[in-house]
């Protein structure tokens, strides 16, 4: 049996550890490694070569670090359907998805290749007589990054490259589901020609993660999840004095007009709602149909339902894989019974789903909801699994306020052919990122990615701009030369620009 090992100052730590997880092929549902479980001790030896590695790396100049993202790029490029089919044999997401997810996460280190205009300072010329201010930033220290189980590939990279190109040193807490991804990339930033101790991986569950919050020599941590953990990430993080992005949960509403063409609207809400399996934070959980669209719009979204291909990630023409584990499968079977004892119409029914040669696997097809109301489970509840809940409107303005007074603001879209409604759609709603047309709209790394309300705990989104922000801090340098022997007298009040 494979053991997943740590990954702390350059390479794999030895022994087995005191505890350790299954890792499962959701595919067949059989056990296939172990991983490590570390706490505070493995936490504080990653801190200790992350301090050491600190030294020398925030020294070291501009050009080198982008030379060592070109490089780690590169190695992503060769090595993505490896860490694509290491993703799909563990998270059980099809082997093209997780293609998908290693470009999107590669797009933010071809993001900072370009380090040197992103930390491009500003100087001010004699803004007093002889005086002059520029300013610039710099690296925290040791920072850390709690990622999710969905995206074991993109979200770490939506993080490290991040905090290593602008200076700082890395410590990944990964999911202890999926954990094999972290080691991979690990591996690869060390061909890169990143020093040992710049990027570390500690494995491990909620002791691991407690030691992180509260580790005094991390100066911040970054974490992507659910909305009850990121609360408490956001809380243990600052009372220990840290920065901290906490990114939460998503109820991601689609809302259809009549004028919309519903074969190319239900086309990518289905790919929207049932792509991995429902597993992503910018899932399609709701589409809100408007008025006349309703019937229709059903009536396709069923079709396209049951046309979706469900079997293990690396066969071939498959669309959507099985849920990470068992619990997952069982919690969201549950969730598809409970949405018609409250009253919805199941369209689609996809419990109860069993693939040749893979029975054991953690496999549900595709669910339809109709008739959801906005009281009901099914629609309050993030189900993180392939379920759609259609609810209806008579308006454009009353999906609007549907989608305003859900308690999540993540990602939401519209599909309209009318100008005028997608520019009242998206500077009405209270979410952070809209499409139109668009699914799932995820932004590009050069933007940042963060919702509002209730997706985003505090107000620091990830990735892009924001993300070079939370990862230094600036200085201001108010400068001057005097002339030799130029007497420049000194006044006792408060100094001015005159």
């Amino acid at each position: 049996m494979k053991t997943i090992q740590h990954w702390i100052n350059g390479s794999p730590t030895t022994g087995t550890g005191p505890e350790t997880a299954p890792v499962f092929n959701p595919a067949t549902g059989a056990e296939q490694a172990r991983v490590v479980l570390g706490g505070a001790t493995a936490v504080d030896a990653a801190v200790q070569a992350a301090t050491a590695a600190f030294e020398t790396w925030s020294e070291t100049s501009l050009t080198q670090r982008a030379q060592v993202m070109f490089a780690f790029r590169q190695l992503l490029v060769e090595h993505e359907e490896e860490l694509a089919r290491i993703i799909s044999a563990e998270h059980g997401k099809t082997v093209d998805d997780a293609r998908g997810e290693i470009t999107r996460g590669r797009e933010v280190v071809e993001f900072v290749c370009g380090l040197g205009d992103v930390l491009k300072g500003s100087f001010s010329d004699q803004v007093s007589r002889g005086v002059d201010v520029h300013n610039f930033r710099q690296p925290l220290g040791v920072v850390a990054g709690i990622t999710p189980f969905n995206f074991p590939a993109m979200v770490p990279l939506w993080m490290h490259p991040v905090a290593i190109a602008t200076g700082n040193t890395f410590i990944l807490k990964p999911s202890e589901r999926d954990p094999s991804a972290a080691n991979f990339v690990a591996d690869l930033y060390k061909k890169a020609g990143l020093p040992d101790g710049v990027f570390n991986v500690v494995h491990g569950g909620k002791d691991a993660v407690d030691a992180i919050l509260t580790h005094p020599s991390i100066e911040a941590v970054s974490f992507v999840g659910s909305t009850p953990i990121a609360r408490y990430v956001h809380e243990q993080a600052t009372a220990h004095g840290k920065r901290v992005q906490a990114l939460g949960g998503a109820k991601n509403h689609a809302v259809v007009l009549p004028d919309a063409d519903l074969d190319f609207a239900a086309n990518h809400i289905t790919a929207g709602a049932y792509g991995s399996a429902g597993e992503r934070c910018m899932s399609l959980s709701v589409a809100v149909a408007v008025g006349a669209a309703a019937d229709a719009l059903v009536e396709v979204l069923e079709r396209k339902a049951r046309e979706v291909k469900v079997g293990p990630g690396d066969a071939p023409g498959v669309e959507m894989g099985p849920l990470v584990t068992k619990a997952a499968q069982e919690r969201v079977e549950n969730a598809v019974g409970a949405a018609a004892g409250q009253g919805a119409t199941v369209v689609v029914d996809g419990r109860g789903l069993k693939v040749d040669g893979h029975e054991e696997g953690f496999f549900i097809g595709p669910s339809l909801l109709d008739h959801v109301t906005a009281e009901m489970d099914a629609y309050k509840e993030e189900l993180f699994g392939p379920v759609l809940a259609v609810v209806r409107a008579d308006t454009l303005d009353e999906a609007i306020d549907l989608i305003n007074a859900n308690p999540y603001g993540n990602g939401t879209a519209v599909f309209t052919a009318s100008g005028e409604a997608a520019r009242r759609f998206q500077r009405k709603v209270t979410v952070g990122m809209i499409g139109v047309n668009v699914p799932v709209p995820v932004p590009m790394s050069y933007y940042s990615f963060g919702g509002w309300k209730d997706s985003l705990i505090g107000d620091s989104p990830i990735h892009g701009p924001e993300g070079i922000r939370f990862y230094t801090r600036p200085k201001v340098v108010t400068t001057r030369w005097p002339q030799p022997k130029q007497q420049v007298n000194a006044g006792f009040n408060f100094p001015t620009s005159n």
